[in-house]
């Protein structure tokens, strides 16, 4: 990339990773770039997502872009129509609408002989590029249990991914399926509607109250004249972030307080005894996503509600049938049953030396830094394998990663290098490092069970640390640990 020329750069997806890229992009001088979004606006998962109750589950001013902080969130935890506007509006601020390109996925991306990429859309056009920066969300590829009968079922179904709003639920048999993130925020909003609903849950989760409060007129006043305030908040809010790594790591008396808390908040939320027992986890907290709602356990004492604490075996014409063989018809079924959290086949994408990122991926879910991979040269990740740190948001891990990517083009531009890729070794070290780390943690225990951890005992969602170690790494990262292509 000599100075002279203007490298074209693809960036895949448009909800906060795809938007903090094309900020990124723009701070450095690339103006050549394309956003490519297969909805119809930018968002992301904020805007494809529109189940009832659907709301961030961290606080509202620690996810945001540290660069724009939003004084007008209406509460400590806001819902989904406001972060889907706050991501849109940051968007047009930033300058990025006339690089979107709506309605538009990519299905292929190929590394040519000329060291470029060739990028193909689901309607069959070609675009060739210079560098590819993947910013595709991971909660997009719903995950359905695999039972028979499904396609028997006479009622309406419909997974929380794509939630059906033609239907209207009032006075209807519902059973959901599932109780982790999506279920504790659409159980609350379902029950009172329907006219009897089912919560089928195979392994309770840890819940922490989320004490939901409104922010004040005086308070958004003050945000508001004082933007300073906001950065204020979001830097407190960090800070105790850093008890959620102490409160997942083995050992650490801060897990043992986490898992003391939620069994006060069952007791007090919850009135019959069996029932405490059947929501109360048998894990260590951490192991899975802890999860936060003020009304779900409170929602399961109403007479209209039953928690059914047991798998779906079966789907039948006129309902369900449970791991214990017990049939309940139901009008609607609700699968609230998690995504695909790193899908590397959503694009056939071929780099060096034959390499099909899906088939590596597939075998060893591994990256350096949580954003480049070897045989794929100018191609990164905005949240790759490792690539977000446990105690900090969505938005600090990608502004972090498309930050180094962005540094490194920037890099290549000023040396005149068409091409890099990560070198195997380096690549390989950085991983061996995170290995035995994954085990001081709950969710990488050998113990654990979750979509955290494969059966060889890695993680390809989480990086095994705090966000300070992850940075510093960033920082260090340059040219030198990565070779020409």
């Amino acid at each position: 990339m000599p100075d002279s020329s203007a490298p074209r750069i693809a960036v895949i997806g448009a909800g906060p990773a795809g938007i903090a890229a094309g900020y990124e992009l723009l701070q450095q001088g690339f103006t050549d770039f394309t956003i490519f979004e297969k909805s119809d606006a930018a968002g992301g998962t904020w805007h494809l997502h529109s189940y009832p109750g659907l709301a961030c589950d961290l606080w509202a001013h620690f996810y945001t872009f540290s660069y724009r902080p939003n004084p007008d969130w209406s509460a400590n935890f806001v819902d989904q129509p406001e972060i889907e506007a706050y991501l849109q509006r940051c968007a047009s601020e930033f300058g990025l609408d006339s690089h979107f390109v709506f309605n538009t996925r990519i299905d292929r991306c190929v590394f040519t002989a000329d060291k470029c990429w060739e990028l193909t859309t689901d309607k069959g056009e070609t675009q060739t590029f210079d560098a590819v920066i993947n910013a595709m969300g991971g909660q997009h590829t719903a995950i359905y249990p695999e039972v028979p009968g499904r396609d028997s079922f006479e009622g309406d179904q419909w997974h929380s991914t794509h939630w059906n709003h033609n239907i209207d639920l009032a006075g209807k048999r519902v059973a959901i399926v599932g109780s982790a993130a999506a279920a504790v925020q659409i159980v609350p909003k379902v029950a009172g509607i329907a006219g009897h609903l089912t919560v089928l849950q195979r392994t309770p989760n840890w819940i922490m109250p989320r004490n939901w409060k409104a922010y004040s007129p005086r308070m958004l006043a003050l945000f508001r004249r004082f933007p300073a305030l906001t950065r204020v908040w979001r830097w407190g809010q960090g800070l105790l972030m850093g008890v959620v790594l102490e409160g997942v790591t083995l050992g650490h008396k801060r897990m043992e307080q986490f898992e003391s808390r939620v069994h006060k908040f069952i007791e007090s939320a919850i009135d019959d005894p069996e029932l405490r027992r059947a929501v109360t986890p048998d894990t260590r907290y951490g192991c899975k996503r802890g999860l936060v709602s003020d009304e779900f356990y409170p929602t399961l004492n109403r007479d209209d509600v039953e928690l059914v604490a047991e798998g779906l075996t079966a789907v039948r014409a006129q309902g369900i049938t449970t791991a214990s063989g017990r049939d309940i018809d139901v009008d609607v079924i609700i699968y609230c049953t998690g995504y695909q959290v790193m899908d590397f086949d959503r694009i056939d994408v071929r780099g060096q030396n034959g390499k099909v990122l899906g088939d590596v991926m597939n075998a060893a879910p591994q990256a350096y830094l949580g954003i480049a991979a070897p045989d794929f040269p100018n191609y990164f990740f905005a949240a790759g394998p490792n690539g977000i740190p446990i105690n900090t948001s969505y938005f600090t891990s990608v502004e972090r990663n498309v930050k180094t990517a962005v540094n490194l083009l920037a890099q290549m531009r000023s040396e005149g290098v068409k091409a890099i890729a990560v070198k195997p070794e380096v690549s390989a070290a950085y991983n061996a490092q995170l290995a035995p780390a994954f085990a001081t943690y709950s969710w990488g225990h050998s113990s654990c069970n979750s979509y955290y951890r494969r059966d060889d005992g890695s993680s390809p969602f989480l990086y095994p640390g705090g966000f300070k170690d992850y940075a510093a790494l960033h920082e260090a990262c340059g040219l030198a640990d990565f070779e020409p292509a």
